[in-house]
């Protein structure tokens, strides 16, 4: 309800602004709005005309050249592919020389805390996992000495 009364009183106070104007001064931004609107619609028209027309003309240059056109298009967007594509590749990789100089001389880069958790966690479960090995390596050693005592017969 509140919200409502805060709008139409919002439009009010835009209409009184807008009557307490003068006549002149709003006449000058319609006759502005309507001159430029108006400019550029017809620059508009004039560009699509100018299109048509070297598009008529350019039709068959390029009906007669295709077979040459076509290929070097093709090459030149792969060329331009490419160094984007290197550009890109090497602005990601000074991106990140950049952020492990930072993180090895300790200025803590974005991410770091992230990083030295994973690290910790990975650290964590490899040693489980070394101990769990050593103690099956143990268990399996001591009863497969048993056994391979009694198979071998050289």
């Amino acid at each position: 309800m509140a919200e409502q009364y805060q709008q139409s009183h919002h439009f009010q106070g835009q209409q009184g602004m807008m009557q307490q104007q003068p006549k002149s001064y709003q006449v000058a931004k319609a006759a502005t709005a309507v001159t430029a609107g108006g400019s550029l619609l017809v620059l508009s028209g004039l560009v699509l005309a100018g299109t048509v027309i070297c598009l008529t003309i350019a039709t068959p240059l390029l009906v007669i050249f295709s077979p040459v056109l076509v290929p070097a298009v093709i090459a030149v967007a792969l060329i331009m592919t490419g160094f984007l594509a290197s550009g890109g590749f090497g602005v990601a990789a000074i991106s990140v020389l950049s952020w492990i100089y930072k993180y090895v001389t300790g200025s803590h880069p974005p991410g770091a805390d992230k990083l030295d958790s994973a690290r910790h966690k990975l650290a964590g479960k490899a040693r489980d996992m070394k101990d769990r090995a050593e103690q099956f390596g143990q268990q399996h050693m001591g009863t497969d000495r048993g056994q391979h005592g009694q198979h071998q017969t050289s």
